[in-house]
This record gives C-alpha cells, structure tokens and sequence, in this order.
C-alpha cells in the first residue's frame, strides 16, 4: 500500500474520530508525524480537518529520526539506575518508516 505523511499537532479526544478510524487507517509517530493511505478521499480530508502538513517521505523520516535521537540521547544521559526502571528499560529504537 501506498501512503502520504504529514505533520499535524494532536489536540486529543477528537483528533481521530471513531468515524475516522473505520474511514482510513492511520498511524502515529514521533514528532506529531501521522501516516495515511495515499489514495483515500477520508485520509485527505481528515487532514485539512485537523490542518496537517503534508511530508514527502523524505522529511517525514527526518523528522521522525530527529525525535528518536532526541529520546535516545535522554535515554543515553539516564543514570544505571534509573535505566533499571521499568519505564525507562529500554533504549528507543530507530524507526523506518514504510
């Protein structure tokens, strides 16, 4: 399948709708990145709905790999122990997008 990306800030309840959802599928990412269906009428007005930016693939992975760095260089800066939390136990991965 082919698909679009765009930026677009995600406001909560509401951002994606249950209507949405059983429109189009749709995914998040870091650095409020969302992928879409390329051909998909929904997708596309979903995105004017909540004033997205569209992104060539390109930008949409640097965007996304300038967010994974960031975390991971947070990740990097954590002491033994807090890397020992359950929440932090893991170091974030690099993403690559489809």
């Amino acid at each position: 399948m082919a698909y679009k990306y765009c930026v677009a800030e995600c406001w909560g309840v509401g951002f994606i709708t249950n209507e949405d959802a059983s429109k189009f599928q749709i995914s998040g990412f870091p650095g409020n990145l969302w992928q879409i269906p390329a051909d998909n009428r929904d997708a596309n007005l979903w995105v004017s709905k909540v004033a997205g930016t569209f992104k060539t693939k390109e930008e949409a992975q640097a965007i996304v790999d300038a967010e994974v760095a960031k975390a991971q260089a947070a990740w990097d800066s954590l002491s033994d122990e807090q890397k020992q939390n359950p929440i932090n136990r893991q170091r974030p991965t690099a993403i690559v997008l489809e």
